[in-house]
Formats: structure tokens, C-alpha cells, sequence
């Protein structure tokens, strides 16, 4: 299967478990591609106004993953941004995970996912896994390993 991850990752924390995503699902077989999505400028005022260098196409693409940080208690506004100016999935399998520096899921990981979710069936895709990396807690890299087996199970 040919799957694209698409990631906003502001520190590479992110960036760095779509990166180990891509080689687990590499190893089983799949053809996997990362592409970033990189505001022009995030703060900027209101999701629609967020303009960026380029939107990855996700057209050659079987099956999706979205990966961003919590900011703010919420899933990255370039994400947001980014989702809302998706076209049509059609039907799409797809995965979404978000990064986040408080070890507890209540804080801004579970709405993010949320939001994710939501924007993703919005345009059509069937969302088959979710996970949540907290990265200040002793457990990251247990979460890592869980999420990178619940997503290659998934696909």
C-alpha cells in the first residue's frame, strides 16, 4: 500500500516518530513518502488566513497519516489549517497522531485527536487508528512502540 504521512513538526519531536513510522510500515512492505506542511506564517489570525510554501498532494496516496503537535491545548493550527483545505478523501484509510509536551492525554492530546478526527471525516477519510506521544513523560517510548504496532496493524 502506498501510504503518505503528513506532518507539521515545529521541534522534530513529531517529526521524529513519523519518521520511525515510516520505516516499521517500510519493513512490512508498505511504500511510505513524509511530506511536511510548512506555514508561511503560523500566527497568523484566523485558520483560512494561514498560507503555506506549498500543500503536499495527496492524490498518489492509498492510505493517509497526519501527525502534529499540541499546541496550546489543541492540535497545531497549520494542521487545522491544513485539514480544512484538504480535498475529497473518498473513502481513504487514515491515521492521525499528535505529540505533546504534558505526559497527560486530558491536556489538549484527546481534543486535538479530536479535532483531527473530525477534519479528516469531514473530507471523507475513515479514520483507522489515533495515538497520543507524550513527550515529557518516562513513558515515551513504550507510547512510541504502541502506536508505531496499533498503526502497522491498522494498514
Amino acid at each position: 500500500m502506498k501510504i503518505g504521512i503528513i506532518v507539521h513538526s515545529k521541534t522534530g519531536h513529531t517529526l521524529s516518530v513519523a519518521e520511525r513510522l515510516k520505516e516499521k510500515l517500510g519493513a512490512e512492505g508498505h511504500t511510505v513518502s513524509i511530506e511536511r506542511i510548512a506555514p508561511v506564517d503560523e500566527n497568523e489570525r484566523g485558520l483560512e488566513k494561514i498560507k503555506f510554501e506549498r500543500l503536499p498532494d495527496i492524490s498518489p496516496y492509498e492510505a493517509l497519516v497526519f501527525a502534529a503537535p499540541v499546541h496550546a491545548f489543541s492540535v497545531s493550527r497549520p494542521m487545522q489549517a491544513y485539514l480544512g483545505k484538504l480535498p475529497g478523501l473518498n473513502g481513504k484509510k487514515a491515521a492521525c497522531f499528535v505529540t505533546k509536551s504534558l505526559p497527560f492525554k486530558w491536556t489538549g492530546g484527546n481534543k486535538a485527536i479530536s479535532i483531527m478526527k473530525k477534519g479528516i471525516e469531514a473530507k471523507g477519510g475513515k479514520v483507522v487508528a489515533t495515538g497520543i506521544i507524550g513527550w515529557g513523560g518516562r513513558g515515551r517510548e513504550k507510547e512510541i512502540a504502541e502506536l508505531l504496532e496499533k498503526f502497522s496493524k491498522a494498514f
